[in-house]
C-alpha cells in the first residue's frame, strides 16, 4: 500500500501541477475561453490511462499459466526503465517545465481549440501513462491488490488536494525536496519491482537460476504473515530470493541511487533568478 501510495502521490502531483500551470496561464493571459478545450484534453488523458491499466490487467488474465509470468516480467522491466528515466528527467528538467508548458500552450492557442486539447492531453497523458505502466507491476509485486489499489486512490486523492491548494496559493511546497525524497523512494520501489520481474522471467524460463537460492527465510518470516506482508507491500521483499534477483536488486539500487544523489552540475542546477524551491502556478 505504501508503495502505490507514494507512486500515486508523486505522479499525481506532477499531473496536478501541470494542469494548474496550464489553467493559471490561460486565465492570466485572458484566454479563459480555452479552458473547456483544456479540460476535455485532460479528461481524454485520464480515460486513456484507465484504459492502459485495464488493458494490462485483461491481457494478463487472458494469458496461459506459462505465458503470464513472461508477460509480467517483461512489463516489470519496461516499467522500471520508464520510471528510472522519469526520475532523472525530473531531476534535470523540472525547473524548465513551467516555461516549456507556457510556450507549447501559446502555440496551441494560435492553432485552435483542438490544439489546446491536444497539448493538455499530451502533457497529462505522459504522466498518466507512466503511472499506469509502473503501477501495474507494483500492484502485482505488492501481493495484496486491494491494499495496493487503496494506496493508489489515496495517493492520487492527496495529489489532487495538494495540487488544488497550491493553485489557490493556500500552501507552498518545496518541490526540489519533494521530488528528491520521492525520487529516492521510487528508486527503492523500482528495485523491488525489478527483482519481482526477474523472478517472473526465471519462472517463465527466460532467465536462468530459478533454483539457485540466495536465502530462504520463509521458516522465520511467513510470506502470508503480517511481517512478510508488510515487507512485501513496502519493499517488495521476498522471503525466498534467488542469487540473480539479489544481484540485480543490489546493483540497480546502489548504482541508480548513487547517480540520482550525485551533486548536480551547474548546467543541471535550477537558476537562482527563478528559484524552483517552492511550487507556484
Amino acid at each position: 500500500m505504501l508503495q502505490t501510495f507514494l507512486t500515486g502521490l508523486r505522479e499525481g502531483l506532477e499531473a496536478a501541477l501541470i494542469v494548474g500551470i496550464l489553467v493559471a496561464y490561460l486565465r492570466k493571459s485572458g484566454r479563459a475561453d480555452q479552458l473547456s478545450a483544456l479540460w476535455a484534453g485532460v479528461a481524454v488523458a485520464v480515460v486513456m490511462c484507465l484504459g492502459v491499466g485495464a488493458a494490462l490487467t485483461f491481457t494478463s488474465n487472458e494469458l496461459s499459466d506459462s505465458a503470464e509470468p513472461a508477460f509480467a516480467g517483461i512489463m516489470s522491466v519496461l516499467a522500471v526503465g520508464l520510471v528510472t528515466w522519469m526520475v532523472f528527467w525530473m531531476r534535470t528538467q523540472a525547473h524548465m517545465m513551467k516555461r516549456d508548458l507556457h510556450s507549447k500552450l501559446d502555440r496551441a492557442v494560435e492553432v485552435g481549440w483542438w490544439a489546446v486539447a491536444l497539448a493538455a492531453f499530451l502533457a497529462v497523458g505522459r504522466e498518466g501513462f507512466e503511472l499506469a505502466l509502473f503501477l501495474w507491476p507494483t500492484v502485482q509485486a505488492a501481493g495484496s491488490e486491494t491494499g495496493a489499489l487503496l494506496g493508489v486512490l489515496l495517493g492520487l486523492g492527496s495529489a489532487v488536494l495538494v495540487g488544488y491548494l497550491i493553485y489557490r496559493r493556500a500552501v507552498t511546497l518545496n518541490l526540489g525536496v519533494f521530488f528528491r525524497i520521492t525520487g529516492c523512494a521510487l528508486i527503492v520501489i523500482a528495485s523491488g519491482v525489478l527483482a519481482y520481474g526477474i523472478s517472473d522471467l526465471q519462472e517463465a524460463g527466460m532467465l536462468p537460476g530459478e533454483h539457485s537460492i540466495a536465502f530462504d527465510v520463509s521458516s522465520h518470516i511467513s510470506p502470508d504473515g503480517w511481517l512478510g506482508t508488510l515487507l512485501k507491500g513496502t519493499l517488495s521483499f521476498s522471503t525466498t530470493t534467488t542469487w540473480l534477483q539479489l544481484v540485480v536488486y543490489i546493483t540497480y539500487l546502489v548504482t541508480v541511487m548513487a547517480l540520482f544523489l550525485r551533486p548536480q552540475r551547474p548546467s543541471e542546477s535550477v537558476p537562482t533568478a527563478r528559484p524552483a524551491a517552492h511550487a507556484q502556478v
